[in-house]
């Protein structure tokens, strides 16, 4: 991993080192979804099992799984796997269930003039949980739980086949009743157009291959509502030399194995702390399973000398990191000063592993620098608001003649007149 000197670095090289790996939108990838959304549209569920069996080489007459396939998946769990989901799924449940809003917020904005806000929850979701080598069936948690804590009424996921036993388990462990076999683009343009059985939804969640995400795109372009667009996994660690290097590089080959082009940084006032980092990382690499993976991801990572943990904070605040782990002496002080992160570990005990499996926030989070400008998955994300105005006689007098005045500046004649025969009616002139 690179180690560079943030004050020797000019400010073009500044940017340069904070750059993530180029993401690059391949016209043939949105061709070929382009297609298969064409094709689900006019095919239907033939289109989804075709599909399925070209991509996936399973054969399934039936997409939607049942429930004895769901008993003999859940058979098959280990009994220390369905503890440990019970587990993540109570601390998830009681971090999400304080999200929840008032069903209903109202004020009197002026005598006679009240106002209020609403919220609601969607009425029908999907949710896609990737599958191949390493299925996050923790992901299901961290969808269907803020889902069903909503109260949104049906939640349909879809999951490629083969189905890990353990996706089954957590999709039926959170209340899910709605499952079927199908994964890809394919799914995505299920959920978004329909099918015989699979009904079009509002609102579509969860991560994917470029695939996916380019059918995420699509869907979005087509009216139907998506999470976000997840890119590739990262971290970044504020450390000083009070840290654990070991502990460091654990963190970073974490979000390392995800994939090649995940990024990994290290922040620190320390150039000692670096060094011992960077050996920890080496003897932690080669015993890595996926240490392919790591090496590549880490190719493109880097170390950062601060001048101090300020400017550490600095640093972090404009990369805008997925997640953002703070190893220092007292990692609670430069909390206030942080500003841009998806989720922040704050301390030795709070390896990012915890939030992306039990302690209870969400790890489906803005990458990409998104986490300026968004948040983390939450309740909110599973809701809408609408407002509300009701204006007594006196409070529609009262606040007549403004808003005429405001129309007619904007030359809105009719909103002017809206007001104005209202006013006539009650024996008031304008």
């Amino acid at each position: 991993m690179q180690t560079l000197n943030w004050n020797a670095l000019e400010p073009a090289a500044r940017r340069t080192a904070l750059r993530r790996p180029a993401q690059t939108i391949a016209a043939d990838i949105d061709a070929a979804v382009a297609a298969i959304f064409a094709e689900v549209e006019a095919a239907g569920d033939a289109a989804l099992r075709a599909l399925t069996a070209k991509y996936d080489r399973v054969q399934r007459d039936d997409l939607r799984i049942s429930a004895a396939e769901i008993d003999a998946a859940a058979a098959r769990v280990p009994a220390e796997l369905k503890q440990a989901l019970a587990t993540a799924k109570a601390n998830i449940e009681t971090f999400h269930r304080a999200q929840l809003p008032p069903p209903m917020l109202e004020i009197e904005t002026q005598p006679g003039v009240r106002c209020a806000l609403l919220n609601r929850p969607l009425e029908r979701i999907g949710l896609y949980i990737p599958g191949g080598s390493a299925p996050l069936f923790s992901t299901v948690l961290m969808l269907a739980i803020p889902a069903r804590l909503a109260g949104c009424r049906d939640i349909i996921l879809c999951t490629p086949p083969p189905v890990a036993d353990a996706t089954l388990y957590a999709a039926r462990l959170c209340g899910v009743e709605h499952l079927y076999a199908v994964g890809g683009a394919q799914a995505i343009a299920a959920l978004t157009l329909g099918t015989e059985s699979i009904a079009p939804v509002d609102k579509i969640y969860g991560p994917g291959n470029a695939y996916v995400t380019a059918a995420k795109r699509r869907a979005r372009a087509l009216g139907t509502a998506i999470d976000m667009e997840a890119g590739p996994s990262e971290v970044l660690v504020i450390a000083d030399d009070t840290a654990n290097p070991d502990y460091i590089a654990s963190d970073l080959l974490s979000q390392a194995e995800h994939g090649a082009d995940s990024q990994v940084i290290l922040v620190s006032p320390s150039a000692k702390l670096i060094a011992r980092t960077d050996a920890a990382l080496a003897r932690q690499l080669a015993r890595l399973p996926r240490r392919d993976t790591a090496a590549a991801a880490l190719a493109h990572s880097r170390a950062i000398l601060a001048a101090d943990l300020q400017q550490a904070v600095a640093i972090s605040n404009a990369y805008a990191p997925e997640h953002l782990i703070v190893q220092t002496a007292d990692p609670r002080a430069l909390l206030p000063a942080i500003e841009n992160a998806g989720s922040i570990f704050l301390g030795a005990y709070s390896p990012e592993s915890m939030g992306d499996y039990a302690s209870g926030t969400n790890h489906v989070l803005p990458t990409y620098g998104h986490s300026r400008s968004s948040s983390s998955l939450g309740i909110a994300d599973f809701m809408k608001r609408m407002t509300v105005q009701e204006l007594s006689d006196d409070g529609f007098r009262t606040l007549a003649p403004a808003v005429m005045t405001l129309a007619a500046a904007e030359q809105l004649d009719a909103h002017r007149e809206a007001v104005r025969i209202r006013l006539e009616t009650t024996g008031d002139q304008p």
